[in-house]
C-alpha cells in the first residue's frame, strides 16, 4: 500500500509540479466550489494510477490542482464510498496521496440527513465531533509507521481552531449555520425509522455514507480537518414519513452551496 501511495503521489507531482497546502473533498451536489478555483491541472480519476473510480450521480470523478484565495490547493470533485464495493483503504487512499502530496489541512463536505429537531432543510451544519458506525476502521489491519501511530488519538477529529474561524465568518456573513455530531454509516440504503432514531440517541446531529473514514486516515496522518454537512432532508421521527431521493439530496445540496463555498474560501483565505 505504501508502495502505490508513493508511486500516485510521484506521478501527480511530476505531471502538476505542486505542493498543494490544503486538500478538498466535495461531496454530493456541492462541486460548484470548483469554479471559484483557478484551474492549474486537472485529471479524470481514471487518468491517474490506482485510484478508484467514482460511481455515484453528482460525483464528477476530477482531482483538481489551483489556486483558491492565494493558497495553493487540490480538490476531489467526487469522493469514494464503502457502499460502493471499495475497501476501506481504497475509499481512503486518495487522502494518504494528498497527505503525500504536501497538504496540512483538509477540508471536506457531504449531503447529510438532519436528526436534530431545531435543522431545517439546507441548513449547514459545521462538524464538531463523528461517530463510527461502518462495519470496519479504515486503520485495521498492517500501520504504516511512515504515516502515523498504531494507535491515533482523536479527542479533536476536527480543528477547534477551523470552527471557530469559521463561525465567526458566518456571523459575519449572515448566514445561518448549526453545529454537531455527524454519524457516518456503510449505507446505500437511508436510514429506518428504528436506525434514526439509534442514532439521535447515540447524540448524533446528522448522518451520512462518508466523512468519517477519511477524517480517521487524516488525523492518524496529522492533517487538520474542517467539515461541513449540508441538510438536505430531514429525520425528526415523530413527523417522520418517508426519506428522501438522491435527485432530492442533490437539489437540496446544491441551493446552499453557495453559503458553503463562501465559508471554505474564506477559512482558507485565513490559513497561514
Amino acid at each position: 500500500m505504501i508502495d502505490k501511495i508513493k508511486a500516485t503521489a510521484a506521478f501527480l507531482k511530476e505531471k502538476t509540479q505542486s505542493e498543494p497546502l490544503v486538500g478538498i473533498i466535495l461531496g454530493s451536489g456541492l462541486g460548484g466550489l470548483v469554479d471559484s478555483i483557478d484551474i492549474k491541472h486537472s485529471f479524470h480519476y481514471n487518468e491517474i494510477p490506482d485510484f478508484p473510480i467514482s460511481t455515484v450521480e453528482g460525483h464528477q470523478g476530477k482531482l483538481i490542482f489551483g489556486i483558491l484565495e492565494g493558497k495553493n490547493i487540490v480538490a476531489m470533485q467526487g469522493r469514494f464510498h464503502y457502499y460502493e464495493g471499495y475497501s476501506m483503504q481504497q475509499v481512503t487512499f486518495p487522502v494518504r496521496v494528498l497527505k503525500m502530496l504536501g497538504i496540512k489541512y483538509l477540508f471536506l463536505s457531504n449531503a447529510a440527513g438532519g436528526l436534530n429537531p431545531a435543522f431545517e432543510v439546507g441548513d449547514l451544519m459545521i462538524i464538531k465531533d463523528q461517530i463510527n458506525m461502518f462495519p470496519e476502521n479504515p486503520l485495521r489491519g498492517k500501520n504504516l509507521d511512515e504515516l502515523g501511530t498504531r494507535f491515533p488519538e482523536m479527542s479533536e477529529p476536527f480543528s477547534k481552531t477551523l470552527i471557530a474561524r469559521a463561525k465567526k465568518i458566518a456571523s459575519e456573513n449572515n448566514i445561518k449555520f448549526q453545529t454537531g455530531t455527524y454519524v457516518g454509516s456503510a449505507g446505500p440504503t437511508l436510514e429506518t425509522p428504528a436506525e434514526y432514531n439509534m442514532f439521535r440517541i447515540l447524540g448524533a446531529d446528522s448522518t451520512g455514507m462518508s466523512t468519517v473514514p477519511e477524517v480517521i486516515v487524516a488525523r492518524h496522518m496529522g492533517i487538520d480537518c474542517f467539515a461541513i454537512s449540508v441538510i438536505t432532508n430531514l429525520a425528526v421521527i415523530e413527523n417522520y414519513e418517508k426519506g428522501a431521493t438522491h435527485d432530492e439530496v442533490q437539489n437540496a445540496a446544491g441551493k446552499a452551496q453557495p453559503k458553503m463555498t463562501l465559508i471554505f474560501r474564506k477559512l482558507i483565505k485565513s490559513i497561514d
